[in-house]
């Protein structure tokens, strides 16, 4: 009866763009225009004034390839006024939870990481920290940490963060800290209390010195030194090698955990109305330390059954690995990650994010709930995507890697379609949705049968032979979302770790339908995309301030690297039976979803068009030959060279404009203006290459993990991290090639003027591409001169140079 009188914990806001569609119109028209005339210059230079065929002059097939690539921009541009047609945005009103506080799901969340040394654990530490301090029931969430990597120093790392935990926690939620990761909080002054507020001041300083000592035992932490010590904890990652070795799981209990002693401990706890108790000392651990019960400030409200009080509990989880069996990158752990703890805690939600993202709003699971508990139909929520956001993020985007206008333009108006993708990190999904159930099935009575029956034995032959993961299953699949508490995790071990053993998905359905898909390293797009294919929706999650930050890649090599894996496995999935026109016809994937799916899945076939049309000036004045329109007196050649002149300046106008209506400088539209041109031409090329050799059979593709930097908001380093950098990764050999190949030809064409103007040659639309080129490729230019990192490895110049050659060779063979 009150259910009708209850607020709306969401509102799906639409987004005036009236003045934007008209601009879209008009950069089309121009398109469209340019493809007019170049269709019908094409058909005067092939026939003759009585209508017999000419002989095609030589520059006909310049003429032509420009057609194809002009056809294709329009082609793109198509799509992407496909996706920003149709803005909205959902506003949250976490505070009106509070009504239905008992109602609240339990939240499963996932951190992933893969390496140690391009993941620090440091890194991972501040991620789960924040985690684990969210303004949310401690007893309804529970954090999984899966290490790819299989160190020992993550699994002490946490460990260490489980006891800063007992001391952090509170201190977030006393003081109602904003930012929960410690590195950005102890990153400046205090600021949470007035200096007068000299109990705030005294907890603050402790924190900040306990916080400095688990950063310094978790750097200073040695693999060979913890597994060999003797003390048994570590003693499974003995003689374990990252691509061999059995299942390690390690729960780090909520009530009882190891913390180091420390001589103001007791007097801190004291203060603050905690109670210690102590167990015993361990010897055989070199530092002294006990095990402890906390009993939280009593001052607060007492424990209850949702679980306000206390710390979300905490595992660590190194899947078995063979070189038997592949092991599917990111999804292979995400779905052991769901597996384990199915059978552990079987939270109905689950959250995702990436060991660099941490939470940045203590109230971000808050906010998600009021979408995936706000509609009346879940139908509309299968998931809750945040768009990733940047901490310390440089000044104008000098790498083109903060995507803020894509998530801003694009991102609301795919909202307004079927709902925005799935982006692999930041994300709360329904696990149920996670195990391929259609919105509909609820109403799917079979499920509810005895395990005899044929319902039990269909979902024996899609979960597997774990009975714990199948009764799990069964209860989330048919709407009992709130669980029953497990009790003991410990005394679940054994059956996490059958969950996640390699062998285990053999002649089930994980990887395919249920869990995350296997097939492409973008494993999460194409998850996504089933997802929205099975009819579901998903709601864009937009808080103020940001869900989660995390940290973009910097220099040439880390940038260049993630945009070459994402372009592969969107490629990946571009050329396997998952592509989306297809699955648009038989599912319930939108058509105008679909489209807005192509938008960054012909990423990596974008570079051939861009990278021919790129050649074209350089070719051009090589061989003297115009592929552009003259400034010629006549009425019909002028009109042809200001249409190319006024889609320029006109796309040029309107892509500035989005940069100032998203509150970015003209820096940063320069910047990713700039940054387009070179990863097409370096890391989009490399990832369609690679994507057709692997479809030819004659290579593999390999998951490249992305440096993550060591979290220091402030730097006093000398060097400048915004000024691009290289290394000797074939990637940068395209770029390199492309910049020496413009200025040359520059040089060549000005030569010719200077020396006399041979009739029928380029014009000064060539010049201008070419010197376009030359800007936009600039950090290369200057990295032919630089030293160090900054300069450009000679190996790569040689390879560049013999490109060149090579093309000049071509352009004046004859």
């Amino acid at each position: 009866m009150s259910s009708a009188k209850k607020l709306q914990l969401q509102e799906r806001v639409r987004l005036p763009r009236t003045a934007w569609k008209l601009a879209d119109l008009a950069v089309l028209f121009l398109l469209l225009a340019l493809l007019a005339r170049r269709a019908a210059s094409l058909l005067d230079l092939r026939v003759g004034g009585g209508g017999v065929a000419a002989a095609p002059p030589p520059c006909t097939w310049c003429w032509v390839a420009a057609l194809v690539c002009e056809a294709w921009f329009t082609f793109v541009w198509l799509l992407n006024m496909n996706g920003k047609w149709s803005p909205v945005r959902f506003d949250t009103h976490p505070e009106r939870l509070s009504e239905r506080g008992d109602e609240l799901p339990a939240v499963d969340m996932f951190v992933t990481t893969a390496d140690p040394k391009l993941e620090p654990p440091a890194v991972t530490v501040n991620t789960v920290l924040s985690l684990l301090a969210l303004d949310y029931p401690a007893g309804k969430l529970a954090c999984y940490v899966s290490d790819d990597g299989c160190s020992a120093v993550i699994c002490y790392a946490l460990r260490e963060a489980a006891g800063f935990a007992k001391l952090w926690v509170p201190f977030c939620k006393k003081h109602m800290v904003a930012v929960r990761a410690p590195f950005v909080y102890f990153s400046g002054a205090p600021a949470e209390r007035t200096a007068a507020d000299a109990e705030f001041r005294r907890d603050w300083t402790f924190m900040k010195n306990e916080y400095e000592k688990l950063v310094s035992r978790v750097e200073n932490a040695d693999e060979e030194s913890l597994v060999r010590r003797g003390d048994g904890e570590f003693a499974e990652f003995l003689g374990a090698d990252r691509r061999n070795h059995p299942t390690i799981i390690k729960v780090h209990d909520s009530r009882t955990e190891l913390v180091p002693w420390l001589s103001t401990t007791c007097t801190y706890g004291a203060q603050h109305g905690f109670i210690i108790l102590t167990h015993g000392l361990d010897a055989v651990v070199p530092r002294a330390y006990v095990r402890v019960q906390v009993l939280y400030d009593r001052r607060s409200k007492s424990s209850d059954a949702s679980g306000d009080d206390g710390i979300p509990s905490l595992v660590y989880i190194s899947r078995e690995k063979s070189p038997r069996h592949h092991h599917h990158f990111k999804a292979g752990a995400m779905n052991v990650l769901a597996r384990v703890s199915a059978v552990l805690t079987n939270a109905p939600i689950m959250l995702n994010v990436d060991c660099d993202m941490f939470a940045n709003n203590p109230q971000v699971a808050l906010h998600a709930m009021c979408l995936l508990l706000g509609f009346d139909d879940e139908v509309h929520s299968g998931f809750a995507q945040a768009p990733q956001k940047f901490y310390g993020a440089l000044k104008d985007d000098p790498f083109g890697n903060q995507m803020q206008v894509m998530h801003e333009k694009l991102g609301f108006g795919i909202a307004g379609l079927q709902g925005f993708f799935y982006g692999g990190t930041g994300c709360f999904h329904r696990r149920k949705v996670i195990y391929g159930a259609p919105p509909d099935s609820s109403v799917d009575v079979q499920l509810r049968r005895m395990k005899g029956s044929p319902s039990y034995k269909e979902l024996h032959k899609t979960f597997g032979s774990s009975k714990e993961l199948i009764e799990s299953a069964r209860s989330i699949i048919s709407g009992d979302i709130f669980p029953a508490p497990t009790g003991d995790l410990s005394s679940r071990i054994s059956d996490a770790k059958e969950v996640s053993a390699c062998s285990y998905e053999a002649g089930t359905c994980w990887g395919q339908k249920v869990g995350w898909v296997y097939g492409s390293m973008t494993e999460d797009i194409l998850t996504g995309q089933r997802i929205h294919a099975a009819g579901w929706r998903s709601v864009l999650l937009k808080p103020d301030p940001p869900a989660f930050l995390g940290g973009a890649p910097t220099g040439g090599p880390a940038s260049l690297t993630q945009y070459k894996r994402w372009a592969t496995g969107l490629l990946e999935i571009i050329f396997s039976r998952n592509i989306p026109i297809i699955i648009c016809v038989s599912t319930h994937l939108n058509f105008r979803q679909c489209l807005a799916y192509l938008v960054i899945k012909v990423w990596a076939l974008r570079a051939p068009f861009e990278m021919c049309y790129a050649l074209l000036g350089p070719y051009c004045l090589l061989t003297n030959q115009p592929f552009l329109p003259k400034v010629l007196p006549s009425a019909p050649s002028k009109r042809g060279f200001l249409i190319p002149v006024a889609l320029f300046l006109t796309y040029n106008a309107y892509n500035l404009s989005e940069y100032m209506d998203c509150r970015l400088s003209a820096r940063t539209w320069w910047n990713n203006h700039r940054m387009q041109r070179i990863v097409s031409s370096s890391a989009w090329l490399l990832a369609f290459l690679t994507v057709v050799l692997k479809t030819l059979g004659l290579s593999e593709t390999v998951f490249e993990v992305t440096r993550k930097e060591p979290q220091s908001p402030t730097s006093d380093s000398d060097a400048d991290p915004g000024r691009f950098t290289f290394d000797a990764s074939p990637v940068f050999v395209p770029p390199t090639a492309l910049a020496v190949l413009n200025v040359v030809a520059i040089a060549v064409g000005a030569w010719r003027v200077a020396v006399g103007v041979v009739p029928g040659g380029p014009g000064v639309g060539e010049f201008v591409c070419c010197g376009w080129l030359v800007l936009s490729l600039w950090p290369f230019v200057r990295g032919l001169v630089g030293k160090g990192s900054y300069g450009i490895p000679w190996s790569i110049k040689l390879k560049a140079g013999l490109l060149v050659a090579a093309f000049v060779h071509l352009c004046t063979r004859n």
